[in-house]
Formats: structure tokens, C-alpha cells, sequence
């Protein structure tokens, strides 16, 4: 079998970046109709097709699959290629991880600090929902994944970092008006909640698991950022569902309560990533599981 031919390998990567073959044809400084001869070359070697046209064009699973072979060897290369040629000044060491928002609002940041202020890297941070976040591994758009999913990949392993307590937690004066009397069914089906995206089904689940409340009954507000949720509860628009390590200073000050001390919810979190690193990548998995775990319940 002849091998890849990694040109026709990033045409399909710059027309999926470029979101269509024009484009595609100016950034890699070719004509168009050799960006779609290079694909369908790829296409014959692999005997299915590796893009969808539409518009904007998108990978088939089997194309998504090559790019996330071809976004490794670039990431690999990148790595490598100054410790060959210390004198080379060649581009920042591109790293792209898949997050979930709670993690990016609390310890994340301070685990890769140090690295970030030491080594020449341009993070990419895709934050989605943790139930999701390891469709950006699965698909190759990332080298690492923030998950609650234990179960690793094939060719990645899953290190495990703690868990999240997450507390149903309201200002003062919202619990007043809306629990004044203890959470209940009836004024759950009042009271206001908050959800991350329309993926995200914590909240629903929560009230139905221990208030037996079914799915789509209750009121929520759509919001994509955590720090919006502690703002939220802390102005009385809603009660939340939030991690306690997030809302601390909050819970001692009196600014927030929490609303059901005898309940609450438990994600345990896993640092999903290649088995084979090496340099920058082995790096960051290292520092970003030893700051997880210590600051994180085990």
C-alpha cells in the first residue's frame, strides 16, 4: 500500500480552517483545483470519502480520523524540530485541549501557569461541557480532554483527578422568597435554575433524582460561563448548581447559602491524553495532574 502523502492530508485541513476550497487554495498558495486534486488522491488511497461538501465543508468520520493522525505529527514536529536546530526560531509550540468551563474558572489556570510562563506554547482552549469534551480527542481537534468520562480511548489513557462537589447554593434573599419554607417540589417548580448550554442537563437531573420533579418541568436560564453563575446567584436571579471550590469565599461571607445542606451532587474528573508523550505534552499532563489532585477532593 503506498503511503500518506501528507500534502493531500493538509489541503483537507486547510479547507475544513478555511471553511472552503478558495481559501484553502490562497493560504496554502496553490489553486484551487489542486487543493481538490490533493483530496481526492487522498480519497482514492483511502478508498471513501474524507469531506463532506457542503458548505462549510466538514470532515466524514473517517476524515476526522486522518486529521487528528495529521495534528499529531505537526504537533510532534513542531517539538522536535528545535531540539534538532537550536538556532531555529521557528513558531510557538500549538497546543489545543478540550475544557469544561468549571475547571477553566477554577484550578486550570493556576495548574499551567508555571508552564505557560516557561516554555514558548499558544494555547487553545475549546470549552465545552464535560460530558462532550472528549469528542474534540475522539475527533482530533485536541491533544488533551478534560472529562468525567473514566473510560480512555484507544491510544490515550485517562488519569484520574478528583471529584467536584457541586452545591445548590442561592443568595440570602432569593432562598427567603422562594424556600422560605424548605425545597420542595412546589417551589422548585417556581424558583428559577441555571443551565450551562441545552446540552447541559445537571440542573434537571438534580431536581428529578431527589425531587422526583420530571425532565423540562422546571425554569432555567441559559448561561455559558460559570463565573456568570456564582454572579447570578449572588444577585438573586436563580439558584445554582456550583462547584464549593468555586463559591468558598462566598459561603463564608454569607453571600451565598446553601439550599439543600443534606444533598448534593459529585462529578469525578479525568485528565484524558495521548499514552506516548513526550517533552512540552508529557509536561503539562504532569503538572496538570499533580495541581488537580491537590486541590481537589480524592
Amino acid at each position: 500500500m503506498r503511503g500518506l502523502d501528507y500534502r493531500w492530508i493538509e489541503a483537507l485541513d486547510a479547507v475544513i480552517a478555511q471553511r472552503g476550497f478558495e481559501r484553502a487554495a490562497e493560504h496554502l498558495c496553490i489553486t484551487q483545483s489542486a487543493v481538490s486534486q490533493r483530496i481526492k488522491q487522498l480519497e482514492k488511497l483511502m478508498a471513501q470519502p474524507m469531506l463532506v461538501r457542503e458548505q462549510p465543508p466538514r470532515p466524514t468520520p473517517a476524515g476526522q480520523k486522518i486529521l487528528g493522525l495529521y495534528r499529531r505529527v505537526r504537533l510532534l514536529e513542531q517539538e522536535l524540530l528545535p531540539e534538532l536546530t537550536p538556532d531555529d526560531t521557528s513558531q510557538p509550540l500549538s497546543v489545543s485541549l478540550a475544557i469544561n468551563a468549571d475547571s477553566l474558572a477554577t484550578w486550570l489556570l493556576p495548574a499551567l501557569s508555571p508552564l505557560l510562563k516557561s516554555r514558548r506554547i499558544e494555547l487553545n482552549l475549546l470549552v465545552e461541557d464535560e460530558i462532550r469534551t472528549l469528542d474534540k480527542l475522539r475527533s482530533g481537534e485536541v491533544v488533551g480532554a478534560i472529562s468525567m468520562e473514566a473510560s480512555s480511548l484507544p491510544g490515550c489513557v485517562a488519569d484520574y483527578l478528583g471529584r467536584v462537589d457541586y452545591w445548590c447554593v442561592a443568595s440570602p434573599e432569593f432562598a427567603k422568597k422562594y424556600f422560605a419554607d424548605g425545597v420542595t417540589r412546589e417551589t422548585l417548580l417556581a424558583a428559577p435554575g441555571v443551565a450551562f448550554d441545552q446540552h447541559d442537563d445537571m440542573h434537571e437531573r438534580f431536581v428529578h433524582q431527589h425531587y422526583n420533579l420530571p425532565l423540562g418541568s422546571v425554569m432555567k436560564h441559559t448561561v455559558r460561563s460559570s463565573e456568570a453563575f456564582v454572579r447570578m446567584a449572588v444577585e438573586g436571579i436563580a439558584y445554582c448548581l456550583i462547584p464549593r471550590v468555586q463559591i468558598q469565599s462566598e459561603l463564608d461571607s454569607g453571600l451565598l447559602v446553601n439550599v439543600t445542606p443534606e444533598i448534593f451532587l459529585t462529578r469525578r474528573m479525568y485528565w484524558h491524553h495521548w499514552v506516548l508523550e513526550s517533552g512540552v505534552l508529557a509536561e503539562l499532563s504532569q503538572k496538570l495532574t499533580t495541581y488537580a489532585r491537590n486541590v481537589l477532593p480524592q
